[in-house]
């Protein structure tokens, strides 16, 4: 295999069903974070190439399971029924690489089309969510556990720490994303993992824990 064509293998791929994304790495050292609508409206298959006009309704679509196909794809199992998508090495590259481009021509024919899209992650009334802090957070804190309504600028975890270092210095200090680990119910997230009501996220200090935890 050619160093070109090598690099163009995945190192990782990641299904964060939560948040709704599929992250790919390649050997030329890209990472892309690719969101499941994404992938579904420019899936390869047949019937959606077709069609005369974009998809649409899948805002709060969701990837169910991924199969290898051989050495050079996937096929991605949709939880709205779509599963004849072939997702190969190159196309996922390629579809990273021109990921904002494909995305804004896609916009722009769902408002020619006159079509309003829903965002996924829309904040849609009162979130509420439960904090827990661990080790040394709970004396420097004065708390081990708070009940909290997120503002609608809080979408995930690295707005939850940006959003709670605006309750002062100690909490500026003691929560840098660099400083502790936080899981989402009881699983490892990510800085994009999405938050929704009823969550349970738990702030521990680096090296606080084992990773024991799964990730979402």
């Amino acid at each position: 295999m050619s160093d070109a064509n090598t690099s163009r293998v995945p190192t990782e791929i990641s299904l964060h069903q939560k948040s709704r994304l599929l992250v790919v790495s390649f050997g030329d050292e890209t990472r892309f974070e690719l969101p499941c609508e994404y992938l579904r409206v420019f899936s390869k298959a047949a019937e959606v190439r077709t069609l005369e006009k974009p998809e649409t309704g899948k805002e709060r679509v969701n990837i169910e399971k991924i199969e290898a196909q051989g050495s050079y794809a996937i096929r991605i199992f949709f939880d709205d029924g779509h599963n004849t998508g072939i997702y190969s090495w190159e196309t996922l590259h390629d579809l990273g690489q021109n990921q904002t481009q494909n995305w804004q021509q896609y916009l722009a024919s769902l408002t020619a089309m006159g079509y309003e899209r829903t965002a996924a992650n829309a904040a849609t009334g009162q979130r509420p969510i439960t904090l827990l802090f661990f080790v040394n957070l709970v004396n420097d804190l004065g708390k081990e556990k708070e009940a909290v309504t997120l503002p609608e600028s809080v979408k995930d975890i690295k707005s939850l720490l940006k959003w709670l270092r605006t309750r002062g210095k100690k909490w500026a200090r003691l929560l840098q994303d660099d400083r502790v680990q936080v899981t989402v119910n009881k699983a490892f997230s990510e800085p994009f993992t999405v938050l929704e009501a009823g969550d349970e996220v738990a702030i521990v200090p680096c090296g606080g824990i084992g990773k024991t935890a799964r990730e979402d």
